[in-house]
């Protein structure tokens, strides 16, 4: 591996710092899961700076970005686009989604219909309207938000639609030393002025297929099977992790890896991502909701009770 492949995605990072002050661990996840080829997911309450963030990587790797705002009366081909009748022949217009950064905002609060027509391009990569279908530029990524369940006007997203993100993330409030940093940042200008590109679509193509010849050994992967074997098995999960949630650890573990200057994926790697990969994908039980148990509290205890394989085993 090329240590300057993975400087340049740290330097990607370094930009959007500038100005998501005190977030750094969501921006790191945000990289690996664009280097995994993945989706993500950002579920937290309005103002904390998702947009801002989608907006910073787009610049930052000049690339093309679109942001929609999902309201109840979107249609599908408000995203995907449509065909219209034009000078004696049916022309395609193209919808936002035709970009390499797509921003979904307040992606639960839209009709289960539009939320299915974002299945399709997030699962192949191409667009079908009409018996037609178009592929969507490379590399392409969709970020979508939504605002935490209860919220006014929300629904659940279905099940087959949150396996199709590889993580969610949840940025949370900022501290207070962070929110004085923030207020400073912004009093004379935009940050987001200071972020320069530093890569292309061309690089993060490249990065992306270094990132799937990571090296994986056998035993590591007897350890992701082992973690993925416990929430199907506990106590307090209904529903366990999907084999897409298997794959999508060991894809997340090899783009932390990338991330790390490694050419192959180590236990560490596995149990850092473990936790953002499986958390949208299980289904906790009633024990679990008598106990006020959380997702993210079960997870680390099933992290916490499979040992990690060492070169001794």
């Amino acid at each position: 591996m090329n240590e300057i492949d993975t400087k340049k995605a740290l330097q990607v990072i370094d930009e959007v710092k500038k100005v998501i002050i005190g977030k750094d661990g969501c921006i790191y996840k945000v990289m690996a899961a664009l280097l995994a080829r993945g989706h993500i997911l950002i579920e937290d309450i309005p103002g904390v700076g998702k947009t801002t963030m989608a907006l910073a990587f787009s610049k930052a790797m000049s690339l093309t970005q679109s942001r929609m705002q999902f309201t109840p009366d979107v249609l599908p081909s408000d995203v995907t686009g449509y065909f219209m009748y034009e000078n004696g022949k049916f022309q395609f217009h193209e919808g936002p989604i035709f970009c390499h950064l797509f921003l979904a905002d307040e992606i639960n609060r839209t009709s289960p219909k539009t939320q299915s027509a974002l299945l399709e391009v997030m699962e192949e990569g191409t667009v079908t309207v009409d018996a037609v279908t178009k592929p969507v530029p490379e590399p392409f990524l969709v970020m979508a938000t939504q605002n935490p369940i209860g919220s006014a006007g929300t629904q659940m997203l279905p099940e087959s639609q949150l396996d199709r993100f590889i993580v969610k993330i949840s940025m949370g409030y900022p501290s207070p030393e962070q929110e004085i940093a923030i207020m400073k940042n912004r009093h004379i200008s935009d940050p987001m002025e200071s972020v320069q590109p530093v890569i292309s679509a061309k690089d993060i193509i490249y990065m992306q297929m270094i990132v799937e010849k990571t090296y994986i050994h056998d035993l590591i992967y007897q350890y992701i099977v082992q973690l993925i074997q416990a929430t199907r098995n506990h106590e307090m999960i209904q529903v366990g992790v999907s084999p897409r949630g298997t794959l999508a650890v060991a894809k997340m573990a090899k783009a932390y890896a990338f991330l790390r200057e490694r050419d192959y994926v180590v236990p560490d790697d596995v149990s850092d991502v473990f936790k953002d990969v499986a958390v949208h994908r299980i289904v906790l039980n009633a024990k679990a909701r008598i106990s006020k148990m959380t997702a993210e509290q079960i997870l680390d205890s099933i992290i916490k009770s499979i040992k990690k394989p060492t070169a001794e085993r």
